[in-house]
């Protein structure tokens, strides 16, 4: 059987527009967190377009309107996060966001909606990110649980926005919407709602027609001069679990799913003012 054949996630949807040009839509109700199942989704996808020849591009994009990806899931068991299968010796979300960020394919984050956390460290991996101008919201809030960002935002965004807009976006850990997502280069474009798909997709299909091995070294070059070398993400991963394995991190983020966390209700649309709020709280 063919990868297409067998592959059977429970949180995307894998739509093939064409030979070069597959779409990964998240759908993880009620507020597509990355859970474990969601890991594993990607983890085999990644496996496959590792080794395709023939997929040019690859969009992501989300099934919830209100939702891209709203954060990790922070009630996973990371016992069994780091026992899912890896191409890597880093920890599962590293493994996950160093392998999406070295593949030959083009990927592109199609982001309507609220994509916190590791939502945006996934984006943030990516090759490009277009957003709804009027639904697009990006944060990382690390700060407010005492931690540093796990899955290496603090080293992509430099090379994107710059060292100070850097330090704005991880020590401020408020949300940008698409216009100024756009304005300080954390997307490539915002573009009105109602055009956010038919750009992507055409802007999709004109990449996924040049030529494959083409595409590899364009994105080779690119990659030398903005890229870290991937020995540093683990870094960053051993700092986040460092820092949330406190107990005061455990009781905030009990305080947080006591007040509706990981719920589609007023905390998560807009939980980066409510968590310093909640993580204030002594």
């Amino acid at each position: 059987m063919t990868f297409l054949e067998e592959f059977n996630p429970k949180h995307l949807t894998l739509t093939v527009e064409s030979p070069t040009f597959w779409r990964v839509t998240f759908n993880n109700p009620p507020i597509n967190v990355i859970g474990l199942e969601m890991m594993g989704d990607l983890k085999a996808l990644l496996t496959e377009l590792e080794s395709n020849k023939t997929v040019n591009v690859v969009v992501f994009d989300s099934a919830d309107p209100d939702f891209y990806i709203a954060h990790y899931d922070v009630t996973v068991d990371n016992d069994l996060a780091e026992a899912l299968p890896k191409a890597t010796d880093y920890s599962a979300w590293v493994d996950i966001t160093v392998r999406i960020s070295k593949l030959d394919a083009v990927t592109i984050a199609a982001i309507r909606g609220i994509t916190r956390g590791a939502g945006s460290e996934l984006v943030l991996a990516m090759d490009m990110r277009f957003a709804s101008l009027e639904k697009a919201k990006l944060a990382q809030v690390e700060i407010a649980l005492n931690a540093v960002t796990g899955g290496g935002a603090s080293g992509r965004l430099p090379s994107l926005v710059g060292r100070g807009r850097t330090m704005e976006i991880l020590l401020g850990a408020e949300d940008f919407d698409g216009a100024l997502a756009e304005k300080y280069g954390y997307v490539n474009r915002a573009l009105p709602d109602a055009e956010l798909d038919e750009f992507v997709a055409r802007f999709a299909r004109r990449v996924s027609g040049w030529d494959h091995q083409a595409i590899v070294e364009v994105k080779e070059f690119i990659n030398k001069y903005t890229r870290l070398p991937d020995a540093e993400y683990p870094l960053h991963s051993d700092a986040y679990w460092a820092a949330v394995s406190n107990p005061e991190v455990g009781a905030t983020v009990g305080r947080l799913l006591e007040k509706g966390m990981q719920e589609r209700g007023p905390l998560e649309y807009d939980l980066a003012t409510e968590i310093a709020v909640i993580a204030q709280q002594r």
